[in-house]
């Protein structure tokens, strides 16, 4: 009588246990996989419209004696649900950022000043973004008849680079006017910023200097046109090692 209530409650046991682990069943259930993760396509470049490149902009509303309305424009690109419009006042080298959601944004600006801008597109699911080339234009004054240069772009070294070397070094820029009357380059060098000697007039884009290693250097390049107007680039700088 004992040993068949033990055998009957083993048996009891042992079926709980099956149905508890899911025994029982035809032996053909298979183990959960889990879904894999869908790749997000990066967006793609924009290509700027409007304004044009290194060009006066005559177009949109005037608001006032120094303001005006622009309405910005570019190419819409693949897989962007945002766009990030950076513009820089280059008279003051203040930043806007403007985010739209289409291809175009109207933007206040200061009349007869001149801006420089580029478009990020952003998509949604990925931190990765994708950045449109770099236009500069001049906002239209009134009575505005000839326009100063844009301020000089630094190109060798670029800005914040560390060189292995002394001794001669060829400095290069690149400079833009709409009224395209430059006539002469002042290039200032040091190292103290600002820099404040001149190491010549020239009215080509490059100059060469002396430096010597473990240095940081500072320059900027002041620009001339044919009408006296004068523009000041940023200050660069560069070690040497």
């Amino acid at each position: 009588m004992t040993y068949f209530n033990i055998k009957t409650n083993l048996s009891i046991l042992a079926c709980s246990l099956l149905l508890a682990c899911g025994g029982g069943g035809d032996g053909d259930d298979e183990p959960d996989i889990p879904d894999m993760p869908v790749a997000v396509t990066p967006p793609g470049v924009s290509t700027l419209i409007f304004p044009d490149n290194n060009e006066e902009c005559t177009e949109g509303e005037v608001l006032n004696d120094t303001q005006s309305s622009v309405l910005f424009q570019w190419n819409t690109s693949t897989n962007t649900s945002s766009y990030e419009v950076n513009l820089t006042n280059l008279n003051t080298n203040s930043l806007a950022r403007i985010i739209s959601n289409t291809n175009s944004a109207p933007i206040t600006l200061m009349r007869g000043t001149p801006y420089e801008w580029f478009v990020i597109s952003k998509g949604t699911g990925t931190t990765e973004t994708a950045q449109s080339s770099v236009w500069r234009f001049y906002n239209a004054g009134e009575g505005v008849l000839n326009y100063a240069p844009f301020p000089a772009i630094a190109v060798v070294p670029q800005r914040g680079s560390s060189l292995s070397s002394s001794g001669n070094l060829t400095l290069e820029w690149t400079g833009s006017d709409v009224d395209d009357d430059i006539i002469e380059y002042e290039v200032f060098f040091g190292t103290i910023s600002p820099p404040e000697t001149s190491i010549g007039v020239t009215s080509d884009s490059t100059i060469s200097t002396q430096v010597v290693a473990s240095k940081t250097y500072y320059w900027r390049v002041v620009t001339k046109d044919s009408s006296n107007n004068t523009s000041s680039s940023e200050i660069f700088e560069f070690k040497t090692n």
